[in-house]
């Protein structure tokens, strides 16, 4: 039977806190090591909140990641530290939210030349990534790596270009390879990924991100496609190379930071997923949009792509197994953001973002509940209870403080408070007064959650932007502005927005309503 349809069957059966006090150290002995658990956080790229079934798709079959969820916690209010790629993936490392963290957006650091030219990123890969992460910013990897782990990175990095301080073996990790640039992950069939500081060349020929359809071509004719689905698929690599990593380093605790490109666009899948939804969604008309990549059964991938990630985390699990490690494995699934509104995806089709709205100017690059609220698994044999649904309020800045405490590393101060307490049921867990966001794109945003409250501004780079306010208890679409209803409340919101931003170190992050200064 095909892959699919195996799975099939399986488918039907606050906050500035230190950690601990202990210095941090390396382990000299070698059975104490092994008994740090080991810690894999698998980070999906533009997941919604309810694309899984057992945070309610049904549409999208993902067994293995419900199996998980069964098998330990389900978060469900959860956060994202920002809308988008590059700045979540920084909060999540660092441990300090948008209003403090290095990076607050992507930044393709433009002044370098034609950076979004692939031909010419192929050939110079200075031109390649993003605006580096400072080396004087601390990430969770090196803490882990002080404390005696093996650290490896697979997927996507986004926090710096090739020859930088800011590529992954510069930030704490041992090993990396994927994608080091955000942009040469907009097609999945490269001709280059990095393992470490080098490039792996790959077996496809050059077609650029964001390749238009051949408007001479048919569009129903599957042939017109040909060029969008090549040689060495990228997912599939760097899930080999994860597995790989964590059979080397089974002597010893690892930390495994699983950046997966997908379901973020454009719209590639592998061949039996893509056959198994075409056959469950019947016939649709192809997408031959302006952005991303054209597909003939645009839905159909979409799903394909879902189902494949949810394959590789069965598949990941079934490894630890096999090694003798998953008991002593902590496994924490997430999104770093909200589900895209672009290149063929249907967001509406598949309720995404459900019960949250996810159309643009809701999903992703939006601070509304629909681009930051993102699914949280958590799964560790013997000391996270099972099939416990958690509506305790955290964000991707509690990862910070909550790895150090497992790896029972010190913590520096952080925005963080750790999940410890809930994960063991061990000690008392402290709680966010609030949770706060600031996004210097999409017109320019901030936003805090404080209990049913949530406030968000807009429109921050061209003037002030009036403060809006939906209360979520009664209204979760965030379609009824109450701010007038409630001035304290948005009065003690507005104290927070001013509290909790400090000034960018890179002038792009900053916005004038905010009182920043736009240059140095």
């Amino acid at each position: 039977m095909p892959t699919a349809a195996n799975y099939l069957i399986l488918a039907l059966s606050t906050f500035f806190i230190a950690c601990q006090s202990s210095p941090t150290k390396h382990l000299t002995n070698a059975t104490a090591q092994k008994s740090q658990p080991n810690i894999i956080y698998i980070l999906a790229d533009d997941l919604g909140y309810a694309e899984l079934g057992c945070y309610g798709q049904s549409i999208i079959e993902t067994p293995h990641l419900d199996q998980l969820a069964e098998s330990g916690m389900k978060f469900t209010q959860h956060y994202s530290g920002a809308p988008v790629c590059a700045p979540a993936r920084c909060i999540l490392l660092t441990g300090m939210h948008a209003g403090h963290a290095y990076i607050r957006g992507n930044d393709e650091w433009g002044s370098r030349g034609d950076v979004w030219d692939y031909d010419a990123m192929y050939a110079d890969s200075s031109l390649e990534g993003q605006r580096p992460i400072a080396d004087t910013v601390l990430t969770i990897a090196e803490v882990l790596q002080e404390q005696g782990y093996q650290t490896g990175m697979v997927g996507k990095w986004g926090l710096g270009a090739p020859g930088t301080e800011g590529v992954p073996t510069k930030q704490g990790f041992d090993f990396f390879y994927g994608y080091n640039c955000q942009r040469q992950a907009h097609t999945f069939y490269p001709r280059h990924l990095w393992r470490n500081e080098d490039r792996h060349l790959l077996d496809n020929k050059s077609v650029a991100p964001h390749t238009r359809f051949d408007t001479l071509l048919d569009p129903h004719d599957e042939a017109s496609y040909a060029d969008f689905n090549l040689n060495d698929y990228s997912p599939a690599l760097m899930h080999t190379e994860a597995i790989d990593f964590m059979t080397r380093s089974q002597d010893q605790p690892f930390f495994l930071y699983y950046a997966s490109p997908i379901p973020h666009l454009p719209l590639q899948a592998p061949d039996d997923w893509l056959s198994y939804y075409r056959d469950k969604l019947g016939p649709e008309e192809p997408y031959t949009g302006k952005s991303y990549f054209p597909h003939r059964t645009p839905k159909a991938a979409y799903a394909a792509m879902v189902s494949y990630l949810d394959e590789q985390v069965g598949d990941l699990v079934r490894h630890l197994k096999d090694l003798g490690v998953y008991e002593n494995t902590l496994i924490v699934f997430s999104s770093d953001n909200g589900p895209s509104y672009t290149g063929g995806t249907d967001s509406a089709y598949f309720d995404s973002a459900h019960p949250f709205r996810s159309g643009y100017g809701y999903g992703k690059g939006f601070t509304h509940e629909g681009g930051i609220r993102v699914p949280m698994i958590v799964s560790w044999p013997d000391q996270v209870a099972a099939g416990i649904e958690v509506d305790h309020l955290s964000a991707f800045y509690d990862i910070f403080p909550t790895f150090c405490d497992v790896a029972g590393a010190s913590c520096q101060p952080t925005d963080g408070l750790s999940l410890y307490p809930t994960l063991t049921a061990k000690g008392q867990q402290q709680r966010h007064e609030f949770l706060y966001w600031e996004f210097p794109a999409y017109t320019g945003q901030q936003a805090v959650r404080m209990g049913e409250w949530k406030g968000i501004r807009k429109n921050l780079i061209k003037g002030e932007g009036d403060l809006e306010l939906y209360n979520l208890n009664d209204d979760i679409e965030e379609s009824d502005d109450v701010s007038a209803q409630y001035p304290e409340v948005v009065q003690k919101i507005q104290k927070i927005m001013k509290a909790q931003h400090s000034e960018a170190q890179n002038p792009r992050y900053r916005m004038a309503a905010l009182g920043d200064k736009l240059t140095d």
